[in-house]
């Protein structure tokens, strides 16, 4: 019987869909007439909920649920083709799904998180995805993990969250799991030394150091 449960972030963790979420927002701002940010300025904010990426990139927050419908409309059409499992994120999944009980836990809408993953042969290995229209307080609000602990009836001290940005790390902090951050996605080690000591390189390596846990 599996004791364990990981919990996987998406983008930057499992999933490389860095090329679709620049073009959607690209497109979105476009739709409405208003210079599109620059690369870097977009993907240093993936992570947080679009409506909140659209704000900090200047949009008004009476206009962001707009850009956040023009994005997706676009993304719904680009993702599968534009989006691939991570180096080693393959194998991660493979080998967490014999030690541990799966969910995700991301801050993309749910639907088109489970086309991804099915699309990708690997959405079997999950028992739970929670996305953004499953919650009301997303990440770093412990909301998201308090949801996929409640669905797969899993003991917090049982249970690991792995993510690359701080939002994970502190989500798992205050639903009371533990972390792992990793160093495959959009922040740095610097980015996450203030809030986790448990930093390795990619997914496979977070599972390697959950199974040496007794």
């Amino acid at each position: 019987m599996k004791t364990k449960t990981i919990l996987f972030d998406l983008d930057g963790t499992l999933i490389d869909s860095t090329e679709a979420i620049l073009e959607s927002f690209g497109v979105a701002f476009e739709t409405f007439g208003t210079s599109v940010p620059e690369d870097e300025s977009i993907k240093k904010l993936i992570g947080h909920p679009l409506d909140l990426m659209f704000t900090m990139l200047g949009v008004d927050v009476s206009r962001a649920d707009a850009y956040v419908g023009a994005y997706k409309e676009h993304y719904r059409l680009i993702s599968r083709q534009k989006t691939t499992l991570l180096p080693l994120a393959y194998e991660a999944i493979t080998y967490a799904s014999q030690i541990a009980t799966l969910g995700i836990v991301t801050t993309k809408t749910a639907r088109y998180s489970q086309d991804l993953l099915e699309h990708m042969g690997v959405m079997h290995h999950f028992k739970v995805l929670i996305g953004r229209e499953n919650v009301t307080h997303p990440k770093p609000h412990p909301e998201p993990i308090q949801k996929a602990l409640a669905a797969l009836g899993s003991d917090p001290s049982r249970t690991w969250m792995v993510g690359d940005t701080p939002m994970d790390i502190l989500c798992a902090k205050e639903a009371g799991v533990q972390s792992v951050g990793v160093l495959c996605g959009y922040a740095s080690r610097y980015d996450l030394r203030p809030h986790t000591d448990c930093i390795v390189r990619d997914a496979l390596d977070a599972v390697k150091l959950i199974a040496e846990v007794s």
